[in-house]
């Protein structure tokens, strides 16, 4: 496996999960990472990406509520949720881009309760 995801749950509404990206090491980009959702009957959406040098950006519909971070020394890219809201519910997936292609993990499941 080369990208594992891990860490959703069910949580109510206002709380908060954390995700974790589990790359190998051939796997691991610090070009660029990010995390997408995919609702049932919606399109597959970035939720946050983490490029070269830090950079971070965000969908608006999670700005300043989830922080994606990476400790490349851990191969591992991470995806804290606060303030959860049921309009969140999704599978969540990571992707990682290399000049030879991109991978994507299996997804996680994160259900937010009203």
């Amino acid at each position: 496996v080369q990208l594992q995801a891990s860490g959703g749950g069910l949580v109510q509404a206002g709380g908060s999960l954390s995700l974790s990206c589990a790359a190998s090491r051939s796997a691991f980009s610090i070009t660029y990472m990010g995390w997408y959702r995919q609702a049932p009957g919606k399109q597959r959406e970035l939720v946050a990406s983490i490029a070269g040098g830090g950079t971070t950006t965000y969908a608006d519909s999670v700005a300043g509520r989830f922080t994606i971070s990476r400790d490349i020394a851990k191969n591992t890219m991470y995806l804290q949720m606060n303030s959860l809201k049921p309009e969140d519910t999704a599978v969540y997936y990571c992707k990682s881009v290399l000049p030879w292609g991109s991978y994507w993990g299996q997804g996680t499941q994160v259900t937010v309760s009203s």
